[in-house]
């Protein structure tokens, strides 16, 4: 690991306390390991804060998802918003370890993503956005403390990056199928089940990175990886039970 060999507060990290780890034989300190999943996680708790208020006012305040939607201007800001999370990503990743354009460029990118996620919420009964976020919570916690679990019993989750891989390509293809030829909402199902499973995989394999594998200075590239897992796992879960109840 990147920052294995280095030395902190005048020590070496591969001196730290046997007790604590993450993993068996793990080669650094548990503390700095610790401290950096913590910032990790607080990333992402006020990335998911952001979320949840951004679209909760796409959602409520009505004219904004109608204005979207129903007007060629507001189709065309709507289309921009959709693709600007991607164009983000590009500078989000090149200025990453640069403070504070890197915590900028990550705002942009959330709010961004989090107005594709409230009109994907505001067309859709409120009780199905609910069940669909209570779902995501739940599977979230369960393979985050799984995960931990099994690397603190020596499991490994590298392994199933090419799967995952090939999973998201499958995807990726099959979207863009039912974009030019739509196949109804037994496909949106089937679309939403292959996504659900696929974002699980990668929440276990995620985590499994950020416990092992990212260097200190990678906390925005880890906290992007786990939230885009989560927003899209709930729109996977959302849209299986937006097929569902039709």
């Amino acid at each position: 690991m990147g920052g294995a060999s280095k030395t902190y507060g005048g020590g070496d990290i591969e001196a730290g306390p046997s007790h604590g780890q993450l993993y068996p034989n793990m080669g650094e300190n548990p503390e700095f390991r610790w401290a950096f999943i913590r910032k990790v996680y607080v990333i992402i708790s006020i990335q998911l804060i952001l979320t949840a208020a951004v679209a909760a006012t796409v959602v409520f305040v009505r004219p904004i998802s109608h204005y979207l939607v129903s007007t060629r201007s507001g189709l065309a800001i709507y289309i921009v918003i959709l693709i600007s999370p991607i164009i983000i990503m590009c500078p989000l990743y090149a200025f990453m370890k640069r403070h504070p354009v890197n915590f900028i460029l990550l705002g942009l990118f959330t709010v961004a993503l989090a107005f594709g996620v409230g009109m994907s919420c505001a067309f859709v009964k409120g009780k199905i956005v609910l069940e669909a976020l209570i779902l995501t919570c739940v599977v979230v916690l369960s393979l985050t403390f799984y995960t931990f679990w099994a690397a603190k019993r020596g499991m490994d989750f590298s392994f199933l990056g090419p799967f995952l891989f090939a999973g998201f390509m499958v995807l990726m293809i099959f979207m863009l199928i039912q974009i030019f030829i739509p196949l109804g909402k037994l496909s949106l199902m089937i679309y939403g089940c292959i996504a659900a499973l696929l974002f699980s995989g990668y929440i276990i394999y995620d985590t499994d990175n950020l416990i092992k594998r990212y260097s200190y200075d990678e906390y925005i590239p880890a906290a992007v990886s786990l939230y885009l897992d989560i927003i899209n796992l709930f729109l996977a879960l959302l849209a299986i039970l937006e097929g569902a109840d039709n």
